[in-house]
């Protein structure tokens, strides 16, 4: 099936043409654009916030009721296989993947700007607005972005290993409408949804990337901050990710995701060390409480009677809970590639707990190490976060020993988030394009390596990046009804599966 598939290049062909059309509008009407995305985005939010917030609650609750389950001792592949990665590396590339230049972006930003506008009744500035902005950090980057890959990544993993699947979403779907409607027009549009989230979605990190990294070149070495130092960053930066892509899984991409896994974790440890310790252990001890005692209020709090707090969590919650569903079938597709011979369990532990403990470590680190700063009245970072937050890290770094020498660590570190996210996509964007093929040709690999940088700098060129990022989020709306239709066949695709029961002895 899968070779009489790739025959068929509508689905890459279609694609291609959607993502041109939206680069070339973008360009041309940056205003028209960015309007229409924003109406619908606001549309979206008002009318189906609802939505989102419920269905983000069921992502988190799904995963772990079946790992805990009879299935959780299922391997994703045959009863005999074997992980085809260590754990270390296996952790580092799903990390590096689905948190990309994000964590770096938002891991002082965030804290700093709730600090500053507390959505709650905190006074502005004060201890109670630290805590709370610590936990609303937590809440946002917790398990509920994993939960949405893990939704993704693991009825693919099981379609793709147990039943010889192609690597493609609409493969989800083959237990309802069997093979035949997965490969007529409802499958093509599920994949086209796909690759236009998945190519919008990571060209705006990638922009947002590229921004910071000229940002810390900038506070560093005095760089300009202008277009045609963003377009050799993006130049350069596109060779190595599209090289790395091109080499493979076992020997780009894992080689580049474990060496910013050791990045961040000297970054982490060496700030950890130089700031302030004690507090930074309090943050993480009690982020991790507030979270647990608030996770489950939190995750169904709305605003029915309007209000500010409407108004907040429409630009942050819910934006948030979008975006995550924007990324879920890139870093889903991704993760479920890599995670072969793997039980359900381990999966699940692996894919949602893991990286949301990793999260809550680096915002503890250096979120707390901003606000330590601030409250105690040893330096402005809000000012800089308010006027550009891409600059927030390297403004607090300047307060403690080795800052520019930790800076210059950190913008290599954006850089190999920008790689291992730009790899990833590129690999998962040429599976979508080849009909599901685990191992895509490296022709393909190169033309989406380039178009994503193009695609990238284009939209720096025209400012329209947060138009974009919009834009993937509207368009990737029905993507929480293809997630909860996911859980259901991968629960029936369980059920009616003999081998399965065998394995698991029952």
């Amino acid at each position: 099936m899968i070779n009489d598939n790739r025959k068929d290049n509508s689905v890459y062909i279609i694609s291609m043409l959607v993502v041109a059309a939206i680069v070339i509008w973008g360009l041309l009407s940056p205003e028209g654009f960015g309007s229409a995305a924003n109406s619908l985005f606001n549309f979206l939010i008002q009318n189906f916030g609802w939505g989102y917030m419920l269905s983000m609650t069921f992502f988190v609750v799904f995963p772990i009721g079946l790992a805990i389950s009879k299935y959780g001792k299922l391997k994703l592949g045959p009863a005999d296989s074997k992980p085809e990665f260590n754990t270390l590396s296996w952790f580092a590339m799903l990390f590096s993947a689905g948190m990309g230049v994000g964590l770096v972006f938002y891991g002082v930003g965030e804290p700093i700007f709730h600090f500053l506008n507390p959505p709650f009744a905190s006074e502005p500035g004060s201890v109670k607005a630290a805590t709370d902005a610590m936990r609303i950090s937590f809440f946002h980057w917790g398990l509920h972005p994993w939960a949405a890959y893990t939704v993704i990544a693991l009825p693919l993993a099981y379609f793709q290993f147990r039943k010889d699947s192609p690597g493609l979403i609409s493969s989800f779907f083959t237990p309802l409408i069997g093979e035949r409607g997965v490969m007529g027009p409802f499958g093509k549009l599920v994949d086209v949804l796909a690759i236009f989230a998945t190519a919008a979605g990571v060209a705006t990190s990638l922009g947002l990337g590229v921004l910071q990294i000229n940002s810390g070149l900038k506070y560093i070495f005095g760089v300009p901050q202008t277009i045609t130092v963003q377009f050799l960053i993006i130049a350069t930066l596109c060779l190595v990710y599209t090289g790395s892509a091109v080499s493979g899984l076992e020997r780009g991409i894992k080689f580049i995701a474990n060496l910013n896994l050791f990045i961040a974790t000297l970054l982490c440890l060496s700030l950890f060390a130089l700031g302030p310790t004690v507090s930074i252990l309090e943050s993480l001890l009690t982020g991790i409480g507030e979270y647990l005692a608030n996770v489950v209020p939190e995750s169904f709090a709305l605003a029915p009677y309007g209000g500010e707090f409407r108004q907040w969590l429409g630009g942050w919650t819910l934006f948030y809970w979008a975006w995550w569903i924007a990324w879920a079938p890139f870093v889903g597709s991704f993760i479920a590639r890599i995670s072969r011979g793997r039980t359900i369990r381990q999966f699940v532990t692996g894919v949602l707990v893991v990286p949301a403990l990793g999260c809550f470590t680096w915002f503890a680190v250096f979120g707390t190490s901003a606000l330590h700063l601030e409250l105690k009245g040893l330096a402005n970072i809000a000012s800089t976060v308010s006027t550009d937050i891409s600059t927030g890290v390297f403004e607090m770094y300047m307060h403690y020993p080795l800052g520019m020498i930790m800076s210059a660590v950190m913008v290599i570190l954006i850089s190999t988030f920008f790689i291992t996210s730009a790899n990833s996509a590129t690999f998962v964007l040429s599976m979508y394009s080849t009909q599901g093929d685990l191992n895509p040709p490296r022709h393909k690999m190169a033309i989406w390596g380039v178009l994503q940088a193009a695609l990238a700098f284009v939209l720096l060129m025209g400012g329209g990046l947060q138009a974009l990022q919009i834009a993937s989020i509207a368009a990737a709306a029905p993507f929480a009804i293809i997630m909860i239709l996911a859980c259901y066949s991968l629960v029936k695709a369980l059920k009616s599966d003999e081998a399965a029961l065998r394995e698991i002895g029952s």
